[in-house]
């Protein structure tokens, strides 16, 4: 079977020039392989406006059959648009989505947005306002399977902290990336360590909702089973 990736950079498979940061997607098929060939069709700065105008969900209807997973996840640039708000214009975008999907025979599964570095005075920020909520309340309406990423990275951002959760994300000193001579402070895109964690969470998901057998991931890079299974349950 196959798994069809829509989202943003927070998924996408980022530029080699980009190296090594990476959306959870990117790291995903690591953790599948066995039972899931994954098609990921993410694109940076993509909304679920832009992602249909630019042909991207067309071409990922073309690819999916029926049985397939479609994972969906955005927000964080739809956020950025007033005529995409979370209840009305995003909302309906992923009401279409679900059904596009479900037209085909696929299996549409909806993901709320992974969060932003953002802590303030030590505690983190809910930076996504209400799109992680309208996300579980259409879910539910639905009923489609959420796979709660916001939630969960939350959880994950916390537990490790101010500066252990740097590690998740691209912080480069001045001249230690050769794309970012100046260097780079980002809380919103992943590093290898934080795309692979993040796939490894959605993967136990897709397993507690009964695909890819029974098995857990076993390929655990850079932490340990306890931040890799916060949240499950």
């Amino acid at each position: 079977m196959k798994i069809l990736l829509a989202g943003d950079s927070t998924v996408a498979n980022c530029p080699s020039h980009e190296y090594p940061m990476s959306g959870w997607g990117a790291r995903l098929p690591r953790h599948v392989y066995t039972w899931a060939a994954v098609h990921n069709f993410a694109k940076g700065g993509a909304s679920t406006e832009s992602f249909r105008e630019e042909g991207l969900w067309a071409r990922l209807l073309e690819t999916a059959g029926a049985g397939d997973l479609v994972l969906i996840q955005f927000g964080h640039n739809d956020q950025k648009r007033p005529h995409l708000a979370a209840r009305t214009g995003y909302a309906a975008n992923l009401r279409r989505m679900a059904a596009d999907v479900r037209g085909l025979g696929a299996v549409p599964v909806l993901c709320t947005s992974v969060e932003r570095r953002h802590f303030l005075d030590g505690v983190l920020e809910e930076s996504l306002e209400d799109y992680p909520e309208v996300v579980r309340e259409i879910a539910l309406e639905l009923h489609v399977a959420v796979v709660d990423l916001n939630a969960w990275t939350r959880a994950l951002y916390t537990e490790l902290g101010v500066e252990d959760s740097k590690s998740l994300f691209c912080h480069f000193a001045a001249g230690e990336h050769a794309h970012w001579p100046d260097g780079l402070a980002d809380n919103t895109h992943f590093s290898r360590r934080g795309a692979s964690l993040v796939a490894d969470e959605v993967a136990g998901r897709l397993a507690l909702l009964g695909f890819g057998g029974d098995a857990l991931p076993d390929s655990r890079e850079g932490t340990t089973a306890g931040l890799t299974t916060a949240g499950r349950g």
